[in-house]
């Protein structure tokens, strides 16, 4: 069900107009949006694409506030990338949008260690408020601030999280498999299967063990991988809510031994 965001909301309690076009291509939203006569634009997880025509109408330009260090996790999941490819950190940058892919030069960023349980979601709403922060004093100083053209080096691209990458292969090593998981929680979230039903796993860390892949060593939901273990902290089955560890074992046992596919 439609409903409008938190900023949407919060402008029509204040009166301000809101304006959702379906589309930026046609002329009478081009010059709707430049009639305003804006100081500035600031773009974030906007789902339209900006024609040269919008980007140019304000005096400064747009300005997009990216989660990542750019130029590494350019595109739509730079979130879910740096923690499944087990980055040591990420931040945000405040950039100045052009018509390449996240490619215009960066006016500021602030950078941030990646916590190692920690899973998308929460390094998401951590990076919301780091973001928020980050564009007020981008905003504040925009009359000062230099635009740093991104090195060439370093480049990597964020693809969009296909539904063929969610299952879980223990065959891998445990940092991977761990970095899989949390990388994909909450959501579309890695799954794996045990006699037969999909099993959600929502969180993990890193832990001792060895054995066959995908085999539980005990009963703290210790599972192998290829090399080294995990143990799941947090997991859901199908058309149940999300369970830590202790809980969800009180309504499906996995006893040592147990195999995961």
């Amino acid at each position: 069900k439609d409903r409008p965001t938190p900023v949407h909301a919060r402008a029509e309690e204040l009166g301000l107009e809101v304006r959702h076009p379906v589309s930026l291509k046609g002329t009478e939203e081009q010059h709707a949006f430049a009639a305003l006569d804006a100081d500035v634009a600031v773009v974030v997880a906007y789902g339209l694409i900006l024609p040269q025509a919008v980007l140019e109408a304000p005096t400064h330009g747009c300005l997009n506030i990216h989660a990542s260090l750019l130029p590494r996790w350019r595109g739509a999941a730079p979130i879910h990338r740096a923690i499944m490819a087990s980055d040591a950190e990420t931040g945000v940058c405040i950039m100045q949008m052009e018509a390449g892919l996240d490619t215009g030069p960066v006016l500021l960023r602030h950078t941030t260690a990646i916590g190692a349980t920690e899973t998308t979601g929460e390094l998401h709403d951590r990076l919301s408020a780091v973001g928020a922060e980050a564009i007020v004093e981008a905003l504040a100083k925009l009359d000062t601030l230099k635009p740093q053209t991104q090195p060439e080096d370093g480049i990597t691209y964020a693809d969009k999280i296909d539904k063929s990458e969610t299952r879980v292969d223990w065959t891998r090593p445990a940092v991977e498999v761990d970095a899989h998981i949390r990388g994909l929680s909450p959501f579309p979230g890695a799954w794996t299967e045990v006699e037969g039903q999909r099993i959600k796993l929502l969180a993990s860390q890193l832990a001792d063990g060895q054995g066959t892949p995908g085999e539980i060593l005990d009963d703290t939901l210790t599972v192998a991988c290829g090399d080294g273990a995990i143990r799941l902290l947090r997991l859901q089955r199908a058309g149940k809510g999300a369970q830590d560890a202790e809980t969800f074992l009180r309504g499906m046992a996995l006893p040592a031994g147990s195999k995961l596919t």
